[in-house]
């Protein structure tokens, strides 16, 4: 049997419902997979789990659906930010796109002496992340944050947060090592630098604050985008759900 399609809608999920889809989604399901009444999809909104959905009608400039039962309940995931200094081009949506596949709960630019791209099209990274997330099938999306300068940041850093920061200098812990040293789950961040780096000062006061984790993505000079794909996944793999051993690949 074929993939049934999986939305992100913000409407309540409950028995009995029913939803008049966004424009956007009523054109993919008639258009794109040309489905037509019966058909069924899955649904989540963050809030009350997974929900399939059978279309009640089609026409050209709707599509409607009824819910007919929850597959699986809301469940808790990791809290998990995403702290990046954009970069050009296509491969910050990659990075929104692969933020969402990865667990991140949040995703923050951040702007830094080095930072070559001041404006952030942050519509189209909320829309790489849904789009990533309705494909991976977790059960929320990542926020999405308008970018802020890195000092605005770190000077309301929460207390309870910890944050893994990928640091070039030479004296910092291998990244498997330091993560082995923590307790699995908590509230963290993984922030990632401009591709010419932090400044001095910008790595003194990120040092400074008392729950940052530098820590050395290894022997490699790697691009910001692999870079922070390759950190999220080893925290994941270390303190996140990766160590449930449940997931699959697409």
């Amino acid at each position: 049997m074929a993939t049934e399609p999986r939305l992100h809608v913000d409407t309540d999920l409950k028995a009995g419902g029913e939803i008049a889809l966004e424009k956007d989604q009523a054109h993919y399901l008639r258009n794109v997979m040309r489905l037509g009444h019966g058909a069924t999809l899955k649904l989540f909104n963050g809030r009350d789990g997974e929900w399939r959905a059978a279309i009640d009608h089609v026409s050209k400039s709707r599509v409607d659906v009824a819910l007919l039962d929850q597959v699986r309940a809301q469940a808790e995931e990791p809290d998990l930010w995403l702290l990046f200094a954009p970069i050009k081009g296509k491969r910050v949506d990659t990075i929104a796109e692969k933020a969402g596949e990865l667990g991140a709960s949040e995703i923050r630019p951040v702007l830094t002496e080095r930072t070559v791209v001041g404006r952030v099209n942050t519509e189209r990274l909320a829309a790489n992340a849904r789009e990533a997330a309705e494909q991976c099938e977790r059960l929320t999306l990542p926020t999405v944050h308008e970018p802020q300068k890195l000092e605005t940041v770190i000077a309301a850093w929460p207390e309870d947060r910890q944050l893994l920061f990928a640091d070039e200098r030479a004296n910092a812990a291998p990244i498997a090592e330091a993560l082995a040293q923590c307790c699995p789950g908590g509230r963290w961040a993984v922030l990632i630098g401009p591709e010419g780096g932090f400044s001095p000062s910008e790595q003194q006061m990120i040092r400074a604050l008392p729950q940052s984790v530098p820590v050395s993505l290894g022997p490699r000079l790697l691009r910001a985008d692999t870079a922070a794909f390759a950190a999220l996944a080893l925290w994941q793999a270390h303190l996140g759900d990766w160590r449930n051993g449940d997931g699959g690949f697409e």
